[in-house]
C-alpha cells in the first residue's frame, strides 16, 4: 500500500460503533414508574408524619380548650370536643385569675420593643454600612460577636442592675434590656442596607440632604420588605419571651401571657382544659400574624433563613 493510499485509508471514518450494547437490557417504563410512585408514596408518607407530629400538639391544644372538665377526664384525649363549651375561656377572664391584664402587659411591651428596637437598629445600621468613622468595622464585628454569648449568661448581671436601679418588677424592666437595638436585628439591616447604590447617597448629598434625611426619606423606605421582616420576627420572639419577665417580676400586675399561662398549671394542677386555654388565647395573635402577613413571613425566610 502506498503512502498516498495510506492517507486516504486514515481519512475514511471507520464503521460506526453501536450505541447501545445488544445485550444491555433496556429497562420497562412500567417499571420506571412504579418505582417513582413508590419514592413519591415515601416522600409524602414522611411529609404527612413530620406534619402531624408538628401540627398535634396544637390541635389538641385547641380541642380540649373548648372541652369541658367531665369531657375531658372521662374521655380519650383525641376525641372532639362534644358539645363545644366556652366554659374554660369564661373562667379564664373572668374567675380568680383575670387574664385581661397579662395580655394587655404583653401586647405594651411588645409594642414598645418594636418601636424602640427597629428605631435604634435602623440608626445603628445605616451608620455601620453607610458612614465612615474610625473604628467602624471593628466595633460593629465587636458588637456582632455578642450573638455568640448564652442570654442565660446576662441575666443575672441584667437583675441586678434592675434591682440597683429600682426597676426591679416595673414595666420598664421588661424592656429596656431589649429595646436599643440586638445585634441581629443591626446585622439583617446592615447587609441590606450596603446593597443600595452609593450613588444614589451621594446624588441625595449633592442636593443638600443630610444624613437623617437621606436614610428616613431614601434609605428606610427602600428597605421596607427587610423592616417588615425584621418586625415580624421582634414581635414572635417578645411575645413568646418567658425566662426574663420569670425573672425581674413578681406578682400579678406586670405578669406577661406567657409567666401567667405557665402559673395556671401550678394554680390549676388538675383542670387541664384551663390551661389548654389559656395556650389556646396566646397562640391566637400569633396565628393572625401569620394569616395577615403570610407572604412576608415566607419571603422573610428566603431573606434571611430564620425558622
Amino acid at each position: 500500500m502506498t503512502s498516498a493510499e495510506q492517507r486516504a485509508d486514515a481519512r475514511t471514518p471507520s464503521a460506526a460503533v453501536p450505541a447501545s450494547d445488544p445485550g444491555r437490557r433496556i429497562p420497562d417504563a412500567r417499571a420506571v414508574r412504579r418505582r417513582a410512585r413508590t419514592a413519591d408514596a415515601a416522600t409524602y408518607l414522611v411529609l404527612v408524619a413530620a406534619a402531624l407530629l408538628t401540627l398535634g400538639p396544637f390541635a389538641l391544644s385547641f380541642m380540649t380548650a373548648f372541652k369541658s372538665p367531665l369531657q375531658f377526664a372521662s374521655e380519650p384525649a383525641l376525641n372532639p370536643p362534644n358539645p363545644v363549651t366556652l366554659e374554660n375561656f369564661g373562667t379564664l377572664f373572668s374567675g380568680d385569675y383575670g387574664f385581661i391584664s397579662p395580655i394587655a402587659v404583653t401586647a405594651q411591651m411588645v409594642l414598645v420593643i418594636l418601636v424602640g428596637q427597629l428605631a435604634f437598629s435602623i440608626m445603628a445600621a445605616y451608620a455601620f454600612a453607610k458612614l465612615r468613622f474610625a473604628g467602624r468595622d471593628v466595633l460593629f464585628w465587636v458588637y456582632l460577636a455578642t450573638l455568640m454569648i448564652p442570654q442565660v449568661v446576662i441575666v443575672i448581671p441584667l437583675y441586678v442592675m434592675m434591682a440597683q436601679t429600682g426597676l426591679r418588677n416595673s414595666f420598664w424592666a421588661l424592656v429596656l434590656p431589649f429595646m436599643f437595638g440586638s445585634p441581629y436585628a443591626v446585622f439583617l439591616l446592615r447587609e441590606h442596607f450596603r446593597s443600595i447604590p452609593d450613588d444614589l447617597i451621594a446624588a441625595a448629598r449633592i442636593d443638600g440632604a443630610g444624613d437623617w434625611r437621606i436614610l428616613w426619606q431614601i434609605v428606610a423606605p427602600m428597605s421596607r420588605g427587610i423592616i417588615a421582616t425584621l418586625a415580624i420576627i421582634t414581635v414572635v420572639s417578645h411575645w413568646n419571651n418567658f425566662m426574663w419577665p420569670l425573672i425581674i417580676t413578681t406578682g400579678r400586675d406586670w405578669q406577661v401571657i406567657t409567666v401567667a399561662t405557665a402559673n395556671l398549671q401550678s394554680q390549676y394542677n388538675a383542670n387541664w382544659t384551663l390551661v389548654m386555654a389559656a395556650t389556646t388565647v396566646a397562640m391566637a395573635p400569633l396565628l393572625v400574624i401569620f394569616a395577615v402577613f403570610q407572604r412576608t413571613i415566607v419571603n422573610s425566610i428566603s431573606l434571611t433563613g430564620f425558622k
